[in-house]
């Protein structure tokens, strides 16, 4: 022990209760040492970004591990310090003059920048430190953001003495482990170019590192009274310690060779022709892009995972994410994903696969998939992954504690399923990016439903493309409705993260399998298989009262309906006129739309599954209406034998028809399992509920006829062409499915457009220009590398994934019992969440204002006691105030509009 080293008086990390300390010497070589066990220079990782640096694994391995230890320089400043002035006798006093107003982070970095990396040493020349500003800006930045660049005064925060330290610190970490070190790589031009790309996954494993080096279930505090040189300490304490941590992180799982698809999935007897060209294409070297379109009920998810599997088994990834629009859409997808994905892997490993959205908790498929020990949560134990009997998969899923103990972790996991906002706050100025984009490497990115984003998410998705590219991920894109400029924008993307041209895209044929780069065709038109194949009748509705007869006329036949409203609005008003209609059986209507509070919309999401899905039979279904919002639309599994909807854009209308007889049925509605069964029902129908295009196409042409659906879909020359189209009276899919893309969203039929109605579309068309801006504004830009400047950084709820035309807020219903306010989901797992509802803005502020004054204290008492309200509003249903909210109905706008 070395007592003259004043670094020796400085903490790093202490007990809430001044109970304890760690000094701050022994935590930076804490975090040293897990980065030396992440970047193994014999594992892919640190071979790989070695590689791309061109510099040796060992080399990288030694320095970047010195950068670590250097992670926390900012704890240094005396006004960090004095945040715990009366921890010990022998630690630095503090200044009550100096106050803690900047962030460590920040104060290291500067710290570095204006004081450390100037000095020269007397055992050895140290200048050039100067060259490696950007490796310490990494690690500074270890929170989560990079750390500010100007704008401090260090005379403010650090005494002489902290200075002092701090440069005897970095001159001992320096003979420690670089004492045998040759900086000229470092000076290289590919290494300072390509550093700025490395940068991003740099920082995601010192942000983990930090994460695993602060647990004090591995690292015990060691304050002054325990003093071990650096030496000693790093070869007895730290790298021991952090061998036991690092090992405790779930192994990545090994991949089980592709044989084929019937091996992938028993119950496929007879591949689709998309299925069948994606067991059969060949791949390249190297990331990959594949785009499928094709109609609904091809196969595309089955044919994605296919791909996958081949890429993971060829070596070219080590995993995969699969991104849905929703978190409904992905719930379902986690529950389809867990039967099969073990699959993917070889037979005695135990992968994992985890759920990533914010609402992940609430699914109680998840919750009971995390294996964790008995003492630590409520979670049960994972299956063996083969029964021994017939070696068969187990139905459960799993996910190891440590990567399901914090969302940020999710993509982390060997399988990921969830919304693509996890995925994209990969590429937002947002703390702990960087978590997610080394979670993201080297993994398939599957994107499911990818024509269903604004434009203000697609540009964000262009930089995720291009992102994942860079850093060697695969890209697979899935569409029935896929415009070509959009194809050609997600191409280009993929092309500018290879550093490469972006081949001409050309074909106009579908369905259609874009492979880039390929190694012969780059687009090949696919067959699509005869049950799928099928021309739908379109009848347009010129009234509400015309669509009732439909809705009438099909119950009496014992024919199920769904009528898709464009508004949640209008799906209640057209609900409570049909429950008080004489001949509808109000035991067989049903309501499904976003403003439900989570314990509801799960339940009448599995009930809606359940009458209308897959499994259904003719009881479940028989006279069944279900109105809805596009809650229905996307990713979810129904078949309804009438189908009606509002006028909306065309690839919407051709993913609202694929609900429409989407089985193989008998005439009553039984599912025929038979490959070679036909479907024995009427032949499918479209109602479409719209005005004529051909009569008053001005500028309230659908505002007078369908109040609320041009708020949602502002472009209202893109429905005028819609419109018209259907006007056809039928379409054939797949065959006609691109001409109906291309003449609603092609740069031609804009012509056609009557000229007022093309004018009130030019409202929208700025809209959308200005969301790519905004995208523009906030994305990173990762080409700057892991900098202040590469983005407008910010807390992850402050930048969003995505934009709403109407603010919403997140609010809790809570029940009133003897003078408490409960849960309105009582008596269940997270209760409390499993009460919010969001509803519009301007529906809360009329709502609020029926909150009394002896409530509005009671709810701040219960804010005060529960932590996961603070930030939410809270809607008390007292007996005034209940009519707010029906179970049957959701909630209901100006106090009680009954269903």
């Amino acid at each position: 022990m070395n007592t003259e080293k004043s670094y020796y008086r400085y903490w790093g990390k202490a007990e809430k209760d001044g109970s304890g300390y760690h000094l701050l010497p022994y935590h930076c070589l804490d975090v040293a040492a897990i980065g030396w066990f992440l970047l193994n220079p014999e594992k892919p990782l640190c071979m790989e970004l070695a590689k791309r640096l061109d510099i040796k694994p060992a080399l990288l391995r030694v320095f970047f591990v010195f950068c670590l230890a250097l992670h926390d320089l900012g704890k240094f400043a005396r006004a960090f310090q004095g945040l715990k002035p009366e921890l010990a006798p022998d630690l630095v006093m503090a200044n009550p003059q100096m106050s803690y107003s900047e962030r460590h982070d920040s104060l290291g970095f500067l710290l570095w920048r204006k004081v450390l990396s100037k000095q020269d040493k007397d055992n050895g020349d140290l200048n050039w430190f100067n060259k490696i500003e950007a490796c310490i800006k990494i690690v500074t930045g270890h929170h989560g953001m990079p750390p500010k660049q100007s704008g401090i005064n260090l005379n403010t925060f650090f005494e002489n003495e902290d200075e002092e330290a701090a440069k005897n610190f970095m001159v001992d970490i320096c003979n420690l482990f670089l004492s045998d070190f040759d900086p000229s790589p470092l000076f290289d031009n590919i290494f300072q170019k390509q550093l700025k790309t490395v940068s991003w996954q740099l920082a995601g494993i010192t942000v983990l590192a930090d994460w695993i080096g602060s647990n004090t279930e591995y690292f015990d505090y060691y304050g002054c009274d325990k003093q071990l040189d650096l030496k000693a300490y790093w070869d007895t304490i730290a790298l021991p310690s952090a061998q036991k941590a690092v090992s405790a992180m779930p192994e990545p799982a090994t991949t089980r060779n592709f044989e084929s698809i019937t091996d992938l999935f028993p119950i496929i007897h007879k591949p689709t022709p998309l299925q069948e060209y994606a067991a059969n294409e060949p791949l390249s070297d190297g990331p990959q892009l594949f785009i499928l379109e094709d109609v609904t009920g091809a196969g595309k998810t089955e044919a994605a995972i296919v791909l996958a599997h081949r890429l993971l088994s060829a070596g070219l990834a080590d995993g995969l994410y699969v991104a849905l629009p929703t978190m409904a859409t992905a719930n379902a997808m986690y529950e389809r994903l867990g039967r099969v994905y073990r699959r993917l892997y070889d037979q005695n490993n135990t992968p994992s696969l985890i759920l990533a959205h914010g609402a992940r908790d609430l699914s109680e498929a998840f919750r009971q998939t995390v294996a964790v020990p008995e003492n630590k949560s409520d979670g049960v134990a994972y299956d063996k992954p083969y029964d021994s009997e017939d070696e068969e998969l187990s139905a459960s899923a799993y996910c190891n504690a440590w990567l399901a103990d914090n969302r940020k972790k999710a993509l982390l996991a060997d399988v990921g399923v969830g919304t693509l906002d996890q995925a994209l706050l990969a590429v937002l100025p947002v703390r702990h990016q960087s978590l997610r984009l080394l979670g993201l490497r080297r993994k398939v990115l599957l994107v499911d439903e990818v024509h269903a984003y604004d434009s203000y998410m697609q540009k964000l998705l262009d930089t995720l493309i291009e992102a994942h590219a860079r850093q060697g991920g695969s890209v697979i894109l899935l569409s029935a409705t896929l415009p070509k400029k959009m194809r050609l924008q997600l191409v280009s993307a993929f092309y500018r993260g290879l550093g490469k041209e972006a081949p001409e895209i050309h074909n106009t044929a579908y369905p259609l399998a874009t492979h880039a780069p390929a190694s012969s065709d780059l687009e090949k038109h696919i067959d699509t298989r005869e049950e799928v194949k099928r021309t739908v009748s379109v009848i347009r509705l010129d009234t509400e009262d015309a669509v009732f007869e439909q809705v009438q006329s099909a119950v009496n036949k014992g024919r199920c309906v769904c009528w898709i409203r464009n508004t949640v609005k209008a799906a209640r008003e057209s609900h409570t006129a049909l429950s008080q209609s004489e001949w509808m059986d109000k035991h067989h209507l049903h309501l499904f739309h976003s403003r439900f509070a989570m314990i509801d919309r799960q339940r009448i999401e599995n009930d809606v599954l359940k009458r209308f899905g897959d499994q259904s039979g003719h009881e479940d279904r028989r006279g069944h209406v279900l109105i809805a919002t596009q809650v229905v639309e996307q990713s979810l599994d129904l078949d309804f034998d009438v189908l009606i909807t509002d006028l909306a854009p065309i690839d919407l209308i051709v993913q609202r028809a694929g609900r429409l007889c989407r089985h193989i049925r008998d005439g009553k509605g039984n599912r025929l399992l038979d490959h070679d069964a036909k479907d024995q029902r009427s032949k499918p129908t479209l109602y479409v509920y719209s005005p004529d295009p051909t009569k008053g196409a001005d500028e309230n042409w659908l505002k007078n006829h369908q109040k609320g659906t041009q708020a949602v879909y502002p472009h209202i020359g893109q429905l005028w062409l819609t419109a018209k189209l259907l006007c056809k009276g039928r379409f054939a899919m797949p065959g006609d499915a691109r001409e109906l893309i291309e003449n609603v969203y092609g740069n031609e039929p804009e012509d056609e457009v009557p000229e007022e109605i093309r004018l009130a579309s030019n409202i929208a068309i700025a809209q959308n220009q200005a969301q790519a801006g905004m995208a523009g504004l906030n994305v990173l830009k990762i080409n700057k590398g892991y900098t202040w400047s590469s983005g407008d950084w910010d807390e992850e709820i402050r930048i969003p994934t995505r934009l709403t035309e109407e603010e919403s807020i997140t609010v809790a219903l809570a029940k009133h019992k003897d003078g408490k306010l409960m849960p309105y989901a009582a008596n269940i797992h997270n209760s409390w969440a499993m009460s919010i509802v969001k509803i519009p803005e301007w529906e809360w502020k009329k709502a609020r204002g029926k909150i009394t004054q002896e409530f509005q204290k009671i709810i701040e008492e219960l804010k005060a006691e529960v932590k996961f309200l603070r930030w939410l509003e809270v809607f008390p249903l007292t007996e005034e105030t209940q009519h707010y909210y029906k179970a049957a109905g959701g909630w209901q706008p100006q106090g009680g509009e009954n269903p």
